[in-house]
């Protein structure tokens, strides 16, 4: 599902494909975040839809749990406002750990090690199939956290020599261990005032 663009711009882009280049110039005059999938820019789901105060408050969370954890070191952490290229075209994690250096007007992450993307109903089905397939063949990315924001549940994908794996951490007393980015995720902050429906872990 996306959400029609303005005037020429959507006619230009049903004739022509876009660039990564293109898209970015693109991108900067319009009032909303895209990504470009194909060589089409697509309106993001959460500028679609919006984002439920549960999916906000584990973003922020997450992103100023890792801010500190990575203070002072070569690493950062992003909002969604900065891209990740990928075979596709571009993404917008919620969260990008990036570890290179790019020049301050870039829209696009240098090397991203790790991305946080939060689940909503509305989003699951997407973030955990089409986007992780993406996120997975990026040769940059470590780590792929998928956090429920409905239960203490964070599912994280690694890569180990090459491979993929993944483990499940549950529960408020868990810790994701980020060794790539010399940091760690305590589940207690990245829930933080949230309450759950039922008990996990």
């Amino acid at each position: 599902m996306t959400r029609p663009m303005d005037g020429t711009a959507m006619s230009q882009a049903k004739q022509t494909k876009m660039t990564v280049e293109e898209f970015f110039d693109w991108q900067q005059r319009q009032d909303r975040n895209y990504e470009l999938v194909d060589g089409v820019p697509v309106l993001t789901v959460k500028a679609m839809t919006g984002a439920s105060r549960r999916h906000d408050r584990v973003t922020v969370n997450a992103l100023a749990t890792l801010h500190a954890a990575l203070r002072g070191k070569p690493c950062s952490a992003t909002t969604d406002d900065q891209s990740v290229l990928t075979d596709r075209g571009t993404r917008r994690p919620d969260i990008t750990v990036d570890c290179g250096r790019a020049d301050d007007r870039s829209m696009s992450t240098a090397d991203p090690r790790v991305v946080v993307e939060v689940l909503s109903p509305s989003t699951v089905r997407y973030d955990r199939f089409q986007k992780l397939e993406e996120y997975k063949r990026h040769p940059a990315i470590k780590v792929i956290l998928l956090v429920d924001s409905e239960a203490p549940q964070v599912t994280v994908w690694r890569r180990v020599d090459g491979e993929w794996t993944y483990a499940e951490q549950i529960g408020l007393d868990a810790v994701i261990a980020l060794p790539e980015i010399d940091a760690e995720l305590p589940l207690s902050e990245l829930y933080a005032d949230l309450t759950f429906d039922t008990p996990s872990g």
